[in-house]
């Protein structure tokens, strides 16, 4: 059957999972209440999906600090950990398995969010970009420089973050460390000019990553955290790739090598065609594959063909489907059967309500 390879069980970390088609972590802006809460249509959303072998949440902040959207749901009070907890218990109740992308927006946030203090970043460079908030898209500013007791700070929340998530009775979390955000803004020299041990060499910009690794791994489990990398990631959010960018994303992968238990290493394709950037990777899975020895998610643009291609190359071990789970709650079953995809409607990917977030239609109604 073509569908087999992305119907095979998984284990990744502690977990057997049922199938290698994984949800992928989308903002869905949902979250519209004054505390950021998980909602009940955020569980019903969730909870239709479930039969997907990992789903990976759409990014929940790690303190207020990291907020960088409107409607975001966080995972740092304890009012969000009781709201995820009917989460987590609708996706298990549908045998399914959850994990909590932790998320810290860094510089692509907005002084709206922080009652007119500066976001925070690297280094103090504007991403020339623009933020969403409650007002209306917003021009990005120039951010604050962490001192270094702040990044240590940054690392703690994470770590805190990650109990609540398990707290939450999220099967694990993946550190979101990719499309611009504050990790990935400490990986490349665009925004990252420091002269202390958090900037220069591979090993000083990958320091924070790392000790947050440590951080997390080290209270919930390895087994239990995965991380996200987007390596030619260039022109959005002020990211743009030169000839130090693929090198530092190398050292990262090869390191992660180091912890023989971790859960996964997620990497996304290209968002947008690099066969023109100069020093960028057009094949993600194919140039990484030979560098990590763990499990390998893969994202970005995949259908059931290419998938099972992806999968069979043995470039990867599972795949992440992102906007075509928006539009199919039952992706797995629709896999199953070799039946067509339904589309989604890009209006309503961040609009309040039930529209295009829980009514897309079922195969069986």
């Amino acid at each position: 059957m073509a569908s087999d390879g992305l119907l095979n069980p998984i284990k990744i970390g502690r977990y057997e999972l049922q199938n290698r088609v994984f949800m992928a972590p989308m903002t869905r802006s949902r979250a519209d209440n004054p505390e950021n809460v998980a909602t009940p249509l955020i569980s019903e959303y969730y909870s239709q999906r479930a039969s997907a072998g990992l789903i990976i949440s759409e990014g929940s902040q790690v303190s207020k600090q990291g907020v960088g959207y409107i409607n975001t749901p966080g995972i740092h009070s304890q009012a969000q950990v009781e709201g995820w907890k009917q989460v987590t218990r609708s996706v298990h109740d549908g045998k399914g398995h959850i994990f909590c992308q932790l998320w810290h927006c860094g510089r692509m946030s907005h002084p709206d969010f922080h009652g007119g203090q500066l976001p925070v970043a690297p280094s103090a460079i504007n991403p020339g970009d623009k933020s969403f908030t409650r007002y209306g898209f917003k021009d990005t500013v120039t951010p604050h420089a962490l001192m270094v007791s702040e990044i240590h700070d940054i690392t703690m929340d994470f770590k805190r973050a990650a109990e609540n998530a398990i707290a939450s009775g999220f099967d694990g979390v993946e550190i979101h460390s990719a499309n611009g955000y504050l990790f990935h803004q400490f990986f490349t020299n665009c925004s990252n000019t420091r002269t202390d041990e958090y900037g220069g060499s591979h090993e000083n910009r990958a320091r924070f990553f790392f000790e947050t690794l440590d951080a997390v791994g080290g209270t919930i489990g390895f087994d239990r955290v995965g991380i996200r990398l987007n390596p030619s990631a260039h022109g959005f959010f002020g990211i743009t790739i030169d000839q130090d960018t693929i090198p530092t994303f190398e050292y990262i992968v090869e390191r992660l090598n180091d912890y023989g238990n971790l859960a996964y290493a997620h990497l996304v394709e290209p968002l947008a065609p690099v066969d023109q950037v100069p020093y960028a990777v057009t094949e993600i899975a194919k140039h990484f594959r030979p560098r990590y020895h763990g499990n390998l998610v893969i994202n970005c643009r995949f259908n059931c063909d290419s998938g099972n291609r992806v999968l069979g190359e043995g470039l990867a071990d599972a795949v992440a489907f992102g906007k075509p789970f928006i539009s199919n709650p039952d992706l797995v079953e629709r896999i199953r059967r070799g039946v067509g995809w339904a589309k989604w409607d890009e209006n309503t990917f961040y609009t309040p309500g039930s529209k295009g977030y829980t009514d897309y239609p079922r195969l069986d109604g």
